[in-house]
């Protein structure tokens, strides 16, 4: 008998008990989907979190001291404080691009009758470049206005929200800790950072206005943000500032020190997020694995009570095989259409995830190609057993079968 004829019985066998055929189908339905969303929200995780240590720069090595263990006696008597002149050393390192120190504080941030409590970076107009950062209205500070102390600043979308609401900014001066800024620019949006924290409630100042100005000169702390001038050059670099730090620094160790990258971070973050969509991917296969016993199941209910049918066709000069394939065909059939339905369902839940969470939900083709290929293998492996024992069917047993 003729493979399309086979086909043709197996699926008008199917659709005679429509019920059965979609409850036993429901199991995969179920399976598909849950495998197709949790694969759908684990990349689109993964791309929020990429997005964000893009948004963090290009390259980027930080440099700082560390205060823990007998780091915090070194610091009491300054043996592991990164200065200054450190970062000017570190300019002349081979491969490096941009550096400028970092000066972090909080601080009450006024303009007339607004109040906001945001947060005050120093740094030099390296920064900007550093950071991949962009100007939505006005400019950034330069290298001259580092040099004289300016009180000029650039602000984040959130800060020019809550203290100027529908004024332009621009050239308007706030305060800073009741020390008068002219607004020079307004940065572009970018959103939160990998640890959650609002990239655009900030003030950035020149580091030597707000060392001298805000901070004042018993501050001693600050770290250092690098670039290097392409990723294959970052290793080597983090070792070659990670050496000079301690060369510059009698009586330090390498321990008193850390240099990390940007590169470790996303490494970090995306270990953490594959583990997750793993985690849930393999609790999302247990549902398929479950629907593939479903199909097991009916499928022998089914040769129980097609005992009859069965001794008739090989009566009629069926053989084994064609049988055998029958059945195969009943379950794998089975198993593709709850695959088809899944996979709407699946990238429908998705979407509806993402817009509910507002993730960039991402459902690839290889996960479709995954999950349908799972459930056609779970069709035929499952299928497999109540086929053949409808196979092995003795003729006139079946035939006496009532």
């Amino acid at each position: 008998m003729s493979f399309i004829g086979i086909m043709k019985i197996a699926l008008k066998s199917l659709m005679r008990n429509k019920t059965r055929t979609f409850l036993t189908m429901l199991g995969i339905i179920i399976g598909v989907a849950a495998v197709i969303a949790m694969l759908a929200i684990g990349q689109g995780a993964q791309k929020i979190v990429e997005d964000q240590v893009n948004s963090m720069g290009t390259n980027v090595i930080m440099a700082y001291s560390n205060f823990s263990g007998t780091a915090v006696r070194q610091a009491a008597g300054g043996g592991n404080l990164i200065t200054v002149d450190d970062v000017e050393a570190m300019r002349e390192l081979d491969g490096l691009l941009y550096a400028t120190p970092v000066y972090n504080s909080w601080g009450q941030l006024k303009y007339e009758g607004q109040n906001w409590r945001g947060s005050i970076t120093g740094v030099d107009a390296d920064y900007f470049f550093i950071r991949n950062m962009s100007i939505a209205e006005g400019d950034f500070f330069y290298g001259s206005d580092v040099e004289n102390g300016n009180k000029v600043c650039v602000i984040g979308k959130t800060v020019a929200d809550n203290l100027f609401g529908d004024i332009d900014p621009i050239d308007k001066v706030m305060r800073i800790r009741n020390i008068p800024f002219t607004v020079k620019g307004v940065l572009t949006e970018k959103g939160q950072s990998v640890m959650g924290n609002d990239q655009d409630d900030v003030v950035i100042a020149p580091y030597t206005t707000v060392y001298q100005r805000l901070l004042g000169r018993h501050w001693r702390v600050m770290s250092v943000m690098v670039s290097a001038q392409s990723k294959e050059q970052i290793t080597n670099l983090q070792q070659e500032i990670l050496d000079l730090l301690q060369a510059r620094h009698r009586g330090t160790t390498s321990e008193e020190f850390i240099v990390s990258s940007q590169t470790e971070l996303a490494e970090t973050a995306n270990e953490v997020s594959n583990t997750m969509t793993i985690l849930l991917a393999s609790i999302a296969g247990i549902s398929l694995l479950v629907g593939g016993i479903g199909i097991m199941n009916i499928m022998l209910v089914s040769v129980s009570e097609r005992i009859k049918e069965i001794g008739i066709r090989m009566a009629v000069g069926a053989g084994k095989s064609d049988v055998l394939m029958q059945f195969v065909i009943e379950a794998v059939s089975i198993s593709i259409m709850g695959g088809i339905i899944g996979i709407i369902l699946g990238a429908s839940a998705a979407h509806i995830a993402g817009n509910a969470m507002d993730w960039n939900i991402v459902v690839t083709p290889w996960s479709i190609a995954l999950s349908v290929g799972f459930s056609m293998a779970i069709g035929i492996f499952f299928g497999w057993y109540p086929a053949k024992k409808a196979a092995n069917l003795n003729l006139i047993d079946a035939l006496r079968y009532e």
